[in-house]
This record gives structure tokens, sequence and C-alpha cells, in this order.
């Protein structure tokens, strides 16, 4: 591939994002809670990662686990923190909402634009979930977002491949369609060469395992372990996207 392609890292903690950086990623997505599909970070979370960042950081902007249908409460949740982002300095945002029959939600999708002004805005994988996503591809590049973050309406990229060949042909330029979910070092240059993606999307996920000598056998519930990206990981990926 003659072209660098974009490697954005989806990072769940700051460490995360510090350890995608390191690894050569472009561009970090950064969120809360990986096991729930991602929800907003912290502020504090959101302002060391842009202390300590050098390259771009777009921030999840999402109320909580579940569907994408908002109510006004989870509204005024987007909308304060999308002002907080931009107070941070932040370079993006990452936004979504339906309706209730599976359309783009275009009165709150037009809010939260909006409220992101200058900064860019990535439509997340609420597009998925829409139920026409030729229909819905048009309706987020009237929005206004830089780009769609997409599998092509599958459980991975890979397997929505042909479809996230039509939505980019279907796009013809006008956004960018982001490939993501299921993306490894294995497949990321084949989902590349076959959708025509110029962006694409990874966690890069490594299991931490804790240090503790004392664990109270007891606490089943509580894993002492957690997920964090891994630098080889991104490293990897972003060999097998420039080679």
């Amino acid at each position: 591939m003659s072209a660098r392609l974009t490697l954005e890292i989806a990072s769940n903690s700051v460490a995360s994002a510090l350890a995608a950086q390191a690894g050569g990623a472009d561009r970090i997505e950064l969120f809360d809670n990986l096991a729930e599909g991602g929800t907003t970070p912290s502020f504090a979370s959101i302002a060391i990662a842009r202390e300590r960042l050098a390259i771009p950081l777009f921030v999840l902007v999402r109320p909580r686990p579940g569907d994408f249908h908002y109510d006004a409460l989870e509204t005024e949740l987007m909308l304060r923190d999308i002002a907080q982002c931009r107070a941070l300095g932040c370079e993006g945002v990452v936004i979504g909402a339906l309706d209730a029959q599976g359309d783009i939600d275009l009165p709150l999708c037009r809010e939260l634009l909006r409220a992101a002004g200058p900064l860019q805005v990535t439509f997340h994988r609420a597009f998925d979930a829409a139920r026409d996503l030729p229909a819905a591809l048009e309706q987020v590049i009237g929005l206004g977002c830089q780009r769609v973050l997409t599998s092509g309406g599958q459980a991975s990229a890979d397997a929505g491949a042909d479809v996230l060949a039509a939505l980019v042909a279907q796009a013809a330029g006008r956004i960018s369609v982001m490939a993501g979910a299921g993306l490894g070092p294995g497949n990321i240059a084949a989902v590349a060469r076959k959708t025509g993606c110029l962006e694409l999307h990874a966690s890069a996920k490594g299991q931490r395992r804790s240090s503790m000598q004392f664990q109270n056998p007891a606490l089943r519930g509580l894993d002492p372990d957690w997920s964090q990206t891994d630098t080889a990981t991104v490293n990897a990926l972003r060999k097998a996207l420039d080679g």
C-alpha cells in the first residue's frame, strides 16, 4: 500500500493511550468500560491523556452501555461531556444516536455536533445498529461528521468487509469510512485492501496481571486482572499496515 493508512487505537485508560502512542498509533479514541462497548471516560482521564499525548485525542461520548436511543437527561450528560472535551483541548469527539425505529436521530445528533463546534466528529458504531446502513450513511454525511466507525453491520470488520467496501464506494470521499471490530495484526492489512478503508480502528488489548500478593478468593466477581492496550500489538498492527 503506497499511502500511509491511519491507525486509531481504542484505549480504555490513560495507560492504554500512552501504550498505543508508543506502539505507533496515529490517533487515540479514549473511553471507559471496554467490556460494555465503551462509555465516556472521567474528566481526569481526558485531561491527563491530553496533557501527555503528542497525537490526536478523540473521546467517546456515550453516557451508558446498551442501546443508542437517549432521553433528555442522557442528552444533557453528552452535551456537558462534549463541552469538557472542547475545554480540555481534545481534537475530536465520538458520538452517535438512533431513534426508536433504528434511524439516525438527526435532531439529537445535530445538537451534539453544534456542541462539538470546531472539533472533528466520528459517528460511532451506533451506525451498525441502524436498520438501513446505506440510508444511515447519507444521514451521517448530511450531519457533517468527518468519519463513521463501522464493521459493516457485522460482528467484525472482517465479516463485514463486502459491506464496508460498498459503503466506501457510496461515500465517494464525502466521509471517511473507518473499519473497526475484530482487527488484529493477522487481518488488518487484508481488511484495508478489501474494503478500501484508509482508516482502521483496533483495540490491541492485552491482559495485565495483578501484582497483589494477597487476593480474597471469596470475591469471585471482582477480577484483580484487567485489559490494557499492548504496545507490541499496536506496533505489529502498524507494521502490518505499513507492509
